[in-house]
C-alpha cells in the first residue's frame, strides 16, 4: 500500500486548506474501505502528534486542538482520504502525514505505531 499526501501550502491565519491522501496498491482481500486512515503532524523541534482519524465505519476521532475546525473524511470509491482544515492558526504549522492501518482498535487510534502505512508528508504553513 502506498499513500500520497497533497494539498499543503502557505495560508494566512484564519484561512483554509484541504489535504488529500491517495491510497494505492490495495489487494482484493483488503480494500481501502477496511482501513483506518489517520492524519498526524510534526512541527519543527516537536514530536509527531495525532490530528484526526476515520475508521472503516466512518467513526471519527480528533485531537482537542482541532475539534470544530478540522474535518476528516474519506471517499472509498476513490481510495482517498481528506482533511479539511478551517480557521487555521499559526500553531497548525507543521508537516502533515497521512497514515493507514488495518484492524486498529479504537483505544490505539491516536498512536502512530498503530499505523502500518505512511505518506511522505505535506507542508502546511500558516502565517500570522
Amino acid at each position: 500500500v502506498q499513500l500520497q499526501a497533497s494539498g499543503g501550502g502557505l495560508v494566512q491565519a484564519g484561512g483554509s486548506l484541504r489535504l488529500s491522501c491517495a491510497s494505492s496498491g490495495h489487494t482484493s482481500g483488503r480494500s481501502f474501505s477496511s482501513y483506518t486512515m489517520g492524519w498526524f503532524r510534526q512541527a519543527p523541534g516537536k514530536e509527531r502528534e495525532f490530528v484526526a482519524a476515520i475508521r472503516y465505519n466512518r467513526h471519527t476521532v480528533y485531537t482537542d486542538s482541532v475539534k470544530g475546525r478540522f474535518t476528516i473524511s474519506r471517499d472509498n470509491a476513490l481510495n482517498t482520504g481528506y482533511l479539511e482544515m478551517n480557521t487555521l492558526k499559526a500553531d497548525d504549522t507543521a508537516v502533515y502525514y497521512c497514515a493507514a492501518g488495518d484492524g486498529i482498535i479504537l483505544s490505539s487510534i491516536r498512536r502512530a505505531g498503530a499505523y502500518t502505512y505512511w505518506g511522505q508528508g505535506t507542508q502546511v504553513t500558516v502565517s500570522s
